[in-house]
């Protein structure tokens, strides 16, 4: 008697998790996603210097950088989701919509084509297709080596979607 109580507990259980993170997480829809290309470096301490201009990549650890293409139909988004490092987002083209997680008012930020914009990681964030044309973007993300590069997150609640 107590090993069926144990078993239909542990089902319930099982039941409730699966259950239950099917409902947090927000995955994408109408996004088509295509790998150009995966690099492995070590440390990386890199910078550059004018008199008009600088640049620094400055990491500790091993680090993975991510080329790809995102292809978002009308009516596509990425979910509520975050990255573990930072990305260069290029808006080829159409154009994205970007919502903050953090933004209590959740203010649309319209990226047009030829336009980009920089996701620092670590932040949480939706970025849909409101338009009536697919949008292609171009993405480099570096990210700590073997890390996810995309982690989906629970709706935070202050957007309607």
């Amino acid at each position: 008697m107590q090993t069926r109580f144990v078993l239909a507990l542990l089902v319930v259980v099982a039941g409730l998790a699966a259950y239950g993170g099917t409902v947090l997480a927000t995955p994408a829809n109408g996004v088509t996603s295509t790998t150009f290309a995966v690099g492995h470096f070590g440390e990386i301490d890199a910078k550059t210097l004018s008199s008009k201009w600088q640049a620094r990549i400055d990491t500790k650890g091993e680090s993975d950088l991510y080329v790809l293409e995102n292809r978002i139909a009308p009516g596509g988004s990425f979910g509520w989701h975050s990255h573990p490092g930072p990305s260069l987002v290029i808006v080829k083209s159409g154009a994205l919509t970007l919502y903050k997680a953090d933004d209590p008012t959740c203010t649309a930020e319209i990226i047009p084509a030829g336009s980009g914009f920089v996701d620092q990681g670590g932040d949480i964030h939706l970025v849909r297709n409101e338009g009536t044309i697919e949008t292609v973007v171009y993405v480099t993300s570096l990210i700590p080596r073997g890390a996810m590069r995309r982690i989906d997150e629970p709706s935070p609640g202050n957007c309607p979607f």
